[in-house]
């Protein structure tokens, strides 16, 4: 099960870093169409899907980093049982809200879907499309969540502690 979820990890910053590439591509050739005269139709419009791809994608590995920003200032001054149960609390509410955020944008999904919405610029993008990459990136933060939590519930160090050195 690790190595699977390690696997998702990457695959989720795989196609973060895909899509930040992409961004430059679309940039890039918008300034050389200006350069000769061609438009590049809805340009703005992908770059910022892309984005929101982007960030969505990587929030996992980012938590996983430990490179999320963090309110450290209470929980560096707690210890053992006190910071254990605060730990918990919060891993327990992060949880909570992802899993329903999740939810709900799945169901954004599928009603964009369902009534064949398309983006408002000049290429009839189907909205689904780029919602689905903020879709598959909350679903895989979520479980990230879920598996730094299952690490404080066996009295193991979540992973933004272990393998981000405790960055808080």
């Amino acid at each position: 099960m690790r190595k699977f979820l390690e696997g998702l990890y990457g695959l989720s910053s795989l196609l973060a870093g895909l899509l930040v590439v992409f961004i430059f591509v679309i940039i890039l050739a918008q300034i050389l169409g200006r350069q000769l005269g061609v438009a590049i139709p809805s340009a703005n419009e992908l770059s910022g899907f892309a984005m929101a791809g982007a960030v969505f994608l990587a929030l996992a590995p980012t938590l996983r980093a430990g490179a999320h920003i963090r309110v450290g200032v209470l929980v560096r001054r707690l210890q053992g049982r006190v910071r254990r149960a605060l730990e918990l609390l919060v891993g327990t509410f992060s949880l909570l809200a992802s899993g329903y955020a999740t939810l709900q944008l799945w169901r954004l999904v599928l009603d964009s879907y369902r009534y064949g919405d398309l983006a408002p610029g000049l290429l009839p993008l189907p909205i689904w499309i780029p919602q689905s990459f903020l879709a598959v990136g909350l679903t895989i933060f979520t479980i990230a969540l879920a598996d730094n939590l299952g690490a404080l519930l066996r009295g193991e160090l979540p992973s933004y502690l272990a393998e981000g050195g405790g960055q808080e």
